[in-house]
């Protein structure tokens, strides 16, 4: 009887040991089961992690490219992220890490939105400051056109002037003269009785023309192109003028007559046709011809 119960006893204790064997089994299957799980989530978290952190290093680049004046503080954010993004790919995913790294990418996105958003300002600013830029620019521009163009019409308008102040001559006539012992100038177109050659004309009633002593020049051309008279050569900012004669008139804005001797030596006449010009100052105002015989 007691041989039996002890049997039973030990039948009992090995079922239960069995019962227990297979329970510890099965849990540690579970565990395992879960530990392989739990590991592959922390796999996939952590390329979840890599990801978000290479997206924000490319969003900083194109930052970065865009805009020059904030590229201290956006490389500075960039050099960060790029640190966390090692220290991720180098370290074992655990529990703890993928809650440290995600703290630290909630921080780091953060300060992403308020750089960018302070970037984007900035942008903002630099365009408005641009469009001020062009519009000034486009004013300048027009008063540059419109200064210009009223400097040209100043020119013009004075060039007309000048030109309307010119003196112009009416009546101009020259010939040949014989001069008397009296002092009588005789006209003549004989080459044998010529002693100077006289040329007359009027200056013309110009309102234009400054008041004041005005300098009158007078070319006489034989006919092989050979000057007569004075000869000389006077020098003026433009130009130099060479002369058989000169003088001066005070002209007042009214109509004047002048007349102008000029010598002819003998050995300088030639029969033919003679070439006059006369000028105030370098510019000519008036030519003629006449002839001696």
């Amino acid at each position: 009887m007691t041989a039996q119960n002890s049997n039973r006893a030990l039948q009992i204790l090995t079922g239960v040991l069995a019962l227990l064997l297979i329970g510890l089994g099965i849990y540690t299957y579970q565990f395992y089961s879960d530990e392989k799980q739990i590991k592959a989530d922390l796999k996939k978290e952590k390329q979840i992690i890599e990801s978000e952190l290479n997206e924000l290093i490319t969003k900083y680049d194109n930052a970065i490219a865009l805009n020059e004046s904030m590229d201290e503080h956006l490389l500075s954010a960039k050099e960060r992220i790029a640190q966390l993004l090692d220290s991720v790919k180098n370290n074992e995913a655990n529990l703890a890490l993928i809650s440290k790294y995600r703290r630290q990418i909630g921080r780091l996105k953060q300060e992403r939105d308020r750089l960018f958003k302070l970037a984007d300002s900035l942008t903002n600013e630099n365009s408005r400051l641009a469009t001020d830029l062009d519009s000034t620019n486009n004013a300048l521009t027009v008063r540059t056109m419109l200064s210009d163009s009223l400097q040209s019409q100043n020119q013009q308008l004075s060039d007309r002037i000048e030109v309307g102040a010119l003196l112009s001559t009416t009546n101009l006539r020259a010939n040949g003269v014989k001069v008397k012992n009296s002092g009588k100038l005789v006209e003549t177109d004989r080459i044998s009785r010529t002693d100077k050659v006289q040329v007359c004309f009027t200056l013309a009633e110009n309102k234009l023309t400054e008041v004041g002593d005005k300098e009158l020049f007078v070319q006489v051309i034989n006919p092989e192109g050979n000057m007569i008279g004075e000869k000389q050569t006077v020098e003026f900012e433009e130009a130099s003028l060479t002369y058989s004669g000169r003088n001066k008139v005070y002209y007042e804005n009214a109509a004047l007559d002048v007349c102008m001797l000029v010598d002819a030596p003998e050995a300088d006449l030639q029969k033919g046709n003679y070439v006059v010009h006369v000028f105030s100052d370098s510019k000519m105002i008036a030519n003629t011809e006449f002839e001696l015989r």
